[in-house]
C-alpha cells in the first residue's frame, strides 16, 4: 500500500497541476478577450475607413461636379461678355438681334432660341429671332405665341423670369411650352427697354443629360436685359438722330431766313448812312453860308448894330458850330460805316500820343481840380495807327471824364500790353453809369439820362464815333461803371 506521503505528493501534484492549468486557462482568456477588443477596434476603424472612404468618393463626385458646373459657367460668362460687347457696338434696332449667333448660344448651354417683340399697331408678337429651328417648327412655334398671346404679355407685364426650374407649381404650363418649343428645358426672359416694343427671349435645349440651374437662368437675363438696354439705346439714337436731322433742317431754314433778314438790315443800314452823309453834305453849304452871314453881321461889315442884336448874332454863331461839328461827326461815322474812310497808319508811340491829348485836357482839368494820372507800362511797343483819329478818340473820353466827374475828383489813364495788343483804359471817380444804360451807350445819339446831360448840351454822338474809330483799327471798346463810383472805358489796338 502506498504510504501516506506519496498520497500527499501525489495529491499536491494534481492540485499544483490544476492550478496550473487554472493559470493557463485565465491567461488565454485573457489573451481571447484582448484578441476580441482588438478585433472590435479594428472593426470600428475599418468601418470609419469605408465611411471615410465613402464621404471621400462621395466628396470627389462633388467636386468633380462642382467643377464641370465651375467651367460650364465660366465659359457661360466668356460667351455673355462677347455677347453683351457685340451687341453694344450696334445702334441699329434690327441688327441686335442678328449678333445673337449659335455659337455663342452654344456656350451658354443653349441650342435653341427665338425673340419676339410686341407691335402695338397690329397687336401681335414679330419674331426678330431664330436659332436651332427650321422653318416648319418656326411656324408651329410662331401660331402658338400668337394663340397664347396673352400668357407672354402678362409674363411681360410682371416682369418675371418663366423657366422649367423656377416654376414648379405649373408643370401644365411647363410640359406644354416644352411640347410647343420642342425642348426638355427652357428659360423665357422678358425684353423690357424704357421707350418701344416690349417682348420676350426664348432659350431651350433638346438634350437629356443637361441640367439647367439658377446660374444658367441669371446669365440669360442679364443677356435679356442687355437686349433691353441695346434696343433702348438705338431707339434713342434713332430719336436724336431724327431731333439733329429736324433741327438742322430748321437751323438751315432759319439761317436763310436770317441770311435775308441781314441782307436788308445791310440795305438799310447802307440806305441810312447814304442818307446820313447825303444830308450832312447838304446841310454843311446852308450852315456855311450862315456861319458866314453871322460872322459878316457880328463884324457890323454892314453897319453898327444894336448890342441885343449882336448878342443873337453871336449866339447864332455858336449854334452854328455846335451843327457843323455834329455834322462832320455824322460824315465821319458814315464813312467810316461805309469803309470810305482809310487809316492813315503810322508808327506811333503810344506815350507821345497820351502826353500831346493831355495836355490838351489839362486846362479843363485844372478848372475842376481835377487830378491826371498816367500810368504807362514800361517798354510799350511802337503801334501803328491814324494818330489824329486815336487822338480824337482819347479827347472824347477824357472829355467825358472831366465833365462827368465832380471836382477834386481823379481821372487815370492806364496803358499796358495784353498777349498781342495794347491796352488803355480811362478811369475816373465821377457819377458812374446806371447799369441799364451800358449796353446803349455806344449807339448814335444816345444820352444818359441824369442831371449833367440835362445841364450840358451834346449829340450823343462822340462815343459812336469813337467805337467805330477803334474797330476801324482792329481794337475793342467796353466799359464798367457803377452808379457813384465812377466809370472806366477800355479799348485795345492791335501790334503790329
Amino acid at each position: 500500500m502506498p504510504s501516506s506521503v506519496s498520497i500527499i505528493t501525489a495529491i499536491l501534484f494534481v492540485v499544483g497541476l490544476i492550478i496550473l492549468l487554472v493559470m493557463l486557462v485565465s491567461a488565454k482568456i485573457k489573451i481571447i478577450k484582448n484578441l476580441q477588443k482588438a478585433i472590435e477596434d479594428l472593426k470600428r476603424s475599418l468601418d470609419e475607413m469605408d465611411e471615410q472612404a465613402k464621404l471621400i468618393v462621395r466628396t470627389d463626385v462633388e467636386l468633380n461636379k462642382a467643377q464641370e458646373e465651375l467651367d460650364k459657367k465660366i465659359t457661360g460668362l466668356y460667351a455673355l461678355q462677347r455677347l453683351t460687347r457685340t451687341i453694344s457696338t450696334t445702334l441699329q434696332e434690327n441688327l441686335i438681334f442678328k449678333m445673337i449667333e449659335p455659337g455663342n448660344l452654344e456656350d451658354l448651354g443653349f441650342e435653341l432660341a427665338c425673340g419676339f417683340l410686341w407691335n402695338e399697331k397690329e397687336k401681335k408678337f414679330a419674331l426678330y429671332l431664330n436659332i436651332g429651328y427650321s422653318e416648319d417648327e418656326i411656324k408651329i412655334v410662331r401660331s402658338s405665341v400668337e394663340a397664347d398671346k396673352n400668357l407672354y404679355l402678362d409674363l411681360i407685364r410682371n416682369a418675371k423670369t418663366f423657366s422649367s426650374i423656377s416654376n414648379p407649381e405649373n408643370d401644365a404650363l411647363i410640359k406644354k411650352i416644352n411640347d410647343i418649343f420642342d425642348v426638355v428645358y427652357f428659360i423665357i426672359c422678358p425684353i423690357l427697354p424704357e421707350e418701344g416694343s416690349k417682348g420676350f427671349l426664348f432659350v431651350g435645349t433638346r438634350h437629356t443629360d443637361t441640367s439647367l440651374t439658377e446660374g444658367d437662368q441669371e446669365l440669360i437675363t442679364i443677356l435679356a436685359n442687355q437686349i433691353s438696354q441695346a434696343l433702348e439705346n438705338a431707339r434713342l439714337f434713332e430719336k436724336i438722330w431724327r431731333s439733329q436731322q429736324e433741327l438742322e433742317k430748321k437751323v438751315e431754314e432759319r439761317t436763310r431766313a436770317l441770311s435775308q433778314v441781314l441782307d436788308e438790315v445791310k440795305a438799310v443800314s447802307k440806305r441810312k448812312t447814304d442818307f446820313i452823309s447825303a444830308v450832312s453834305h447838304e446841310l454843311r453849304t446852308p450852315l456855311t453860308s450862315i456861319k458866314g452871314y453871322a460872322a459878316i453881321l457880328t463884324a457890323e461889315k454892314l453897319g453898327a448894330l444894336p448890342p441885343a442884336a449882336k448878342e443873337r448874332l453871336e449866339k447864332i454863331n455858336v449854334h452854328s458850330d455846335e451843327l457843323v461839328h455834329m455834322v462832320n461827326d455824322l460824315l465821319d461815322i458814315a464813312r467810316i460805316e461805309a469803309g470810305k474812310t482809310i487809316m492813315k497808319t503810322e508808327e506811333q508811340d503810344i506815350k507821345n500820343i497820351i502826353d500831346h491829348v493831355a495836355d490838351i485836357i489839362s486846362i479843363q482839368c485844372k478848372n475842376k481840380n481835377i487830378e491826371l494820372v498816367t500810368d504807362i507800362q514800361a517798354k510799350i511797343p511802337p503801334l501803328f495807327v491814324d494818330r489824329g483819329q486815336i487822338e480824337r478818340v482819347f479827347i472824347n473820353l477824357l472829355g467825358n471824364a472831366v465833365k462827368f466827374t465832380p471836382k477834386n475828383g481823379k481821372i487815370t489813364i492806364r496803358v499796358k500790353l495784353k498777349e498781342n495788343q495794347v491796352q488803355v483804359d480811362i478811369a475816373d471817380t465821377g457819377v458812374g453809369i446806371p447799369a441799364e444804360a451800358l449796353s446803349q451807350l455806344f449807339q448814335e445819339f444816345y444820352r444818359v439820362d441824369n442831371l449833367i446831360n440835362q445841364q450840358v448840351k451834346g449829340t450823343g454822338l462822340g462815343l459812336s464815333l469813337v467805337k467805330h474809330i477803334v474797330e476801324a483799327h482792329n481794337g475793342k471798346i467796353w466799359l464798367e461803371s457803377a452808379l457813384n463810383k465812377g466809370s472806366t472805358f477800355s479799348f485795345t489796338l492791335p501790334l503790329k
